[in-house]
Parts: C-alpha cells; structure tokens; sequence
C-alpha cells in the first residue's frame, strides 16, 4: 500500500514547486544578465563596424577604438542628418517594426526583400583630426538564400570607394553562402567603386568570376561565392537597394555636397 508521501496529491505538490522554483530561478537570471547581455551586443555591433571599415585591432578594447566613431542619426526621407533621437537609446530595428517609424515598401521596389525600410537609422563616421571626414559605415541588410544578412559597408572619403565590408548576422549555408564571412572573399571589396559613370549602382557580386580585363567588371564587381547563386545575388541586390535611390544615395549626395 502506498504512503501518503507518495499520493498523487504530493507528487503534483513536489512537481509544481520545483517548477515554480525553476521558473523564479530563470527569470531572476534573465532580469539580472539583461544588462550584461545589451552591453554584449552593442560591444558585438561595434567590434563590427570597426571592423568592417578595417579599424579593428587585436589586443586593443573595442570601446577604446570606437572613441574615434561618431555616430550620426540620418533621415532616409530626407537624406540629412537628424537630431530626432538621441543615438545612445535609439535602435534601428525597433523602429522597422513601428508603422510610425517604418514604411512598406512595394514588392515591384523591394530588391532587398526586406519588407519595411526605417525612416531613421544610425551611420557612423571617422574624421581626421582636423575634422574631414575619412571613413562612412553604412548599415545595409538584404535577403539571400535562406535569411536576412545584417551588415556594414565602409566608404572612403570619396563615398563612392569601398574600404570594407561585413556581415554580422545570416543564417546562409556553412560553406556555401555562408562564405561570406570568409575573409579572403571580403578582402576583393576593397577599392571596388559603387557608382559608374551616370551615377548608378554598379557594385555587385558576378555569377562566377570577374574579368580582370573588362574596366567595369574589375571596378565594381567581385567575384561570385561557389555553389551560392542565391545569396551572392541577395548581396547585389541589398547594394542596389541601400545604395541607391530608396537607400543612403540621397544623404551620400547631400554630404558630398556639404549639405547634409
């Protein structure tokens, strides 16, 4: 005969509290570790934008290198920097999910597949010590085979000069898409130009490889990720979009122009 320790009704007790004693646990963990998980991302972002703009050195604290960044709110609308929000508290994917921040963009127009563009979103920028603007990092993101790939582009002073690219977040398959995380292929973004001779989009990834003789190839293309169709196009496709016209090519004009 079984005990009363061992009744239905004290077994459904035990059970209950050590689920309720779990979940006190878990949640008090994720209270606390919140911070400290904000902290690592944001730490994460600007390890990639320094980065991504070949600024990042080994053995140095990352929030000592970003000291030399400013970071800029930039109105997509109107191609002018913003004061709107204050860039410490201000994150751009909250606001891609805000209709008040946000706008959908058709499917004729939307060669990034990103659905909804951000009416405001952070640059950053490094200037020389008497103020001139060296380096632009731009924020760009696009759809490629199986995900949306987050990640930066650094202009030269020119802004039309790739200095670098990055990818921080994608889900692209290992070994093929995903390669483009591999050093050696963002190492040909370098030097690439964005805009041809009647200011549009040029910059792409070729499906194969660049003809070293063809002037336009070896400007503004790179070659193509092997086995990867899919997620090269998606990296042509997000420079056309960010780069151009619905992207950062208004505010690009306005700063070359010095009226930004």
């Amino acid at each position: 005969m079984a005990s009363k320790k061992d009744s239905i009704t004290n077994v459904f007790t035990v059970a209950f509290l050590v689920c309720l004693v779990c979940a006190v646990v878990v949640s008090t963990a994720a209270v606390v570790l919140r911070p400290i998980q904000a902290e690592n991302r944001q730490l994460d972002l600007r390890r990639n934008i320094l980065s991504a703009a070949g600024l990042l050195q080994e053995g140095v604290s990352v929030q000592e290198q970003f000291e030399q960044v400013e970071t800029r709110l930039v109105n997509l609308e109107t191609g002018m920097f913003s004061n709107e929000f204050d860039t410490a508290n201000f994150n751009a994917r909250d606001t891609i999910r805000d209709p008040a921040l946000s706008s959908s963009i058709p499917s004729s127009d939307d060669i990034a597949g990103i659905k909804r563009r951000e009416q405001y979103t952070e640059v950053y920028l490094i200037n020389s010590a008497d103020g001139e603007l060296e380096t632009l990092i731009l924020p760009i993101r696009g759809y490629g085979l199986w995900s949306t790939m987050w990640g930066f582009i650094a202009l030269e002073q020119d802004l039309n000069t790739i200095k670098g690219l990055g990818f921080y977040e994608h889900a692209e398959t290992p070994g093929l898409g995903g390669e483009i995380d591999n050093p050696n292929w963002k190492s040909q973004f370098p030097g690439k130009e964005v805009y041809g001779d009647v200011n549009d989009v040029q910059l792409a990834v070729k499906k194969g490889t660049v003809n070293r003789s063809n002037e336009m190839e070896s400007t503004h293309m790179v070659d193509g990720l092997s086995g990867a169709t899919l997620t090269s196009r998606g990296v042509s496709n997000l420079f056309q979009f960010w780069l151009g016209d619905r992207g950062f090519k208004p505010f690009l004009k306005n700063l070359d122009a010095g009226e930004a």
